[in-house]
């Protein structure tokens, strides 16, 4: 209701009024006249109509004198409305100074002077909460926007288009909320959980980045230090994208500033380092029995990592000595299958896990499908968004797109196994080309392993599995692309799932490997994950999709996390495997 696409943004202003629930029906028939005679007749209403609290969503314009004027006037005329009907101005929430003028009207003008009295014996000088129920600051001052908002103009890389193109509209739907200030369940936030810093919650960073753009209290613009100081922290988790009442998506925010911070500046060397793992990769595939020999070795593992910012506790996963890339090619022949599929593979598996993409190969032919592979190595370009290499990450998606071009046109889907990967297609592609139609497309058409065999291949008796396991959904997973098809195929196979809730593995792409960010990635795993490891029984089986997550698992804990093609290869006759 806050960011509806295709519409001006909207307020609360006059948020959680409440009335006898008998009177609800009147109320509403008259609260809606009232609307409609400031012309806010587009305003959400929503809420707990069973207790009659009214929440709304009004478009005012706060940014004019004369909008600020005819805000103020609609509140008095609610206040009067509600207070008519024996209701609250704040049914919910409190009384802080967007009411507290308004208090009179409804305790009237004694009670409120008791109030005021009360808060001198404890408070004579007025230094608690000033201006906010005692001798209150109008409703109308102070306003976080007002006639003086007036953002500094970027250029960005990222559209927004779910924010009129906008990156300071964008800024702008943090309202202060706080669920990023939980403490369990949901994945957001867990940069929050550990520190418990406002600074390191997504609403601490929102205020931090409309304030750069305000440009009054931080005056460096993109190259504010405090700002990526906020930033530092954040895992790009997405779980403010979906947790978030109103949608911020600090992931993107972190990486548009970034991209901007760094123009023209050296990065970190762990951007160099992880965030150009592809490159580094397919070079370490060419010999990777010496890429392994340098990451095992006690001397040089210890050189190697220090070069490359790594933590010196974190080990670097083994190249496989045979990519996926190689081994689909040196397959014989198979007779054509059913409908045909793109199965992407992605760097972190084609590299170091050849295994996990070998299951869904069977997986996928056992369910009825043909399976191609892109005919050249490519790569989505996942970790370049960590380190706000945008235009690199931009160019790569046009050449996935100039590769599959005849493929995303003719409606074939892709199936990936990374879910960081797929929430690439399905994320951030479209805020990079919101007007292309092929990124439209390939939008559309890629899907998790899961979601192809719930959409395309419902009625496959999958084979039966009757284990008990622990399932750690990827962060991305859950926030960009929804688990319900996940836990529906695991259900399909007879395992009594556990889907954990309790945030973020900690991993989280290149962030856990970085030398100063190794203890916060420890103890976000710490905060749930690890220890539900721990603790599962021996014949438990521990599934998660992400790569990272497993990684996580298997350098934190004795055990081995398996993937979800991994869990259904298990259950296939043997004359199934490859």
């Amino acid at each position: 209701t806050a960011n509806v696409p295709g519409r001006g943004h909207t307020w609360e202003g006059w948020e959680d009024s409440s009335v006898p629930p008998d009177r609800l029906g009147d109320y509403l028939r008259d609260f809606k006249a009232l609307l409609d005679r400031y012309d806010h007749s587009s305003a959400a209403l929503y809420g707990h109509f069973g207790d009659a609290c009214v929440h709304t969503r009004i478009d005012f314009d706060l940014r004019s004198a004369t909008g600020i004027a005819a805000c103020r006037a609609f509140v008095e005329d609610a206040a009067d409305l509600v207070t008519s009907y024996g209701g609250s101005l704040s049914g919910e929430h409190g009384d802080g100074q967007s009411r507290a003028e308004l208090l009179p009207r409804m305790f009237g003008d004694e009670l409120v002077r008791a109030f005021g009295d009360f808060k001198a014996i404890w408070d004579p000088g007025n230094r608690m909460n000033p201006g906010k129920v005692v001798q209150p600051h109008r409703l109308d001052e102070n306003l976080r926007l007002g006639t003086g908002y007036n953002p500094i103009p970027v250029t960005t890389l990222f559209q927004y288009p779910d924010d009129d193109g906008s990156f300071a509209l964008a800024t702008l739907r943090c309202v202060g909320v706080g669920a990023c200030r939980q403490d369990h369940g949901g994945t957001m936030c867990p940069s929050y959980r550990v520190t418990r810093d406002e600074e390191h919650s997504t609403r601490g960073r929102a205020r931090l980045l409309f304030e750069m753009l305000e440009g009054d209290v931080l005056t460096d613009g993109w190259r504010d230090e405090g700002v990526r100081d906020a930033l530092d922290l954040c895992l790009a988790c997405k779980g403010c994208r979906s947790d978030c009442p109103v949608g911020v998506d600090m992931a993107t925010y972190k990486a548009e500033f970034l991209s901007h911070y760094y123009a023209g500046r050296l990065r970190p060397r762990t951007a160099y380092t992880v965030g150009l793992i592809y490159w580094w990769a397919r070079l370490a595939s060419r010999v990777p029995r010496l890429a392994n020999l340098a990451t095992r070795t006690q001397g040089l593992r210890a050189l190697a990592t220090r070069v490359a910012g790594v933590h010196p506790r974190r080990r670097v996963p083994a190249f496989a000595t045979r990519t996926f890339r190689d081994w689909f090619g040196a397959r014989s022949a198979r007779p054509p299958g059913g409908e045909r599929v793109i199965l992407w593979p992605d760097t972190f598996n084609n590299f170091f896990s050849p295994h996990v993409l070998q299951a869904a190969v069977e997986v996928l032919e056992s369910a009825g499908f043909t399976v191609d592979i892109p005919p050249r190595p490519l790569c989505c370009g996942r970790p370049l968004y960590d380190y706000g290499f945008l235009d690199r990450a931009k160019k790569q998606l046009r050449q996935i797109m100039d590769e599959l071009r005849s493929d995303i046109r003719a409606g074939v889907p892709v199936v990936g196994l990374e879910p960081s990967c797929v929430a690439v297609f399905r994320d951030e592609l479209l805020n990079l080309f919101p007007h292309d139609e092929d990124a439209r497309r390939l939008s559309q058409q890629t899907v998790v392993l899961s979601e192809l065999l719930e959409q395309r291949a419902p009625y496959w008796t999958l084979p039966r599995l009757p284990r008990e396991a622990i399932v750690q959904g990827h962060c991305h997973h859950k926030a960009v692309l929804g688990f319900d098809s996940e836990t529906s195929v695991l259900d399909r196979l007879g395992i009594d799932a556990t889907v954990l809730d309790e945030g973020c593995c900690g991993m989280a792409g290149s962030f856990g490997f970085e030398a100063e960010h190794y203890d916060v990635s420890v103890a976000v795993g710490e905060q749930g994950l690890l220890p539900a490891v721990r603790a599962a029984a021996a014949d438990t089986l521990i599934v998660a999709d992400g790569f990272s997550c497993r990684e996580q698992i298997t350098q934190c804990t004795t055990r081995r996390a398996i993937h979800l093609a991994e869990a259904i290869r298990m259950a296939l006759p043997k004359e199934n495997h490859s």
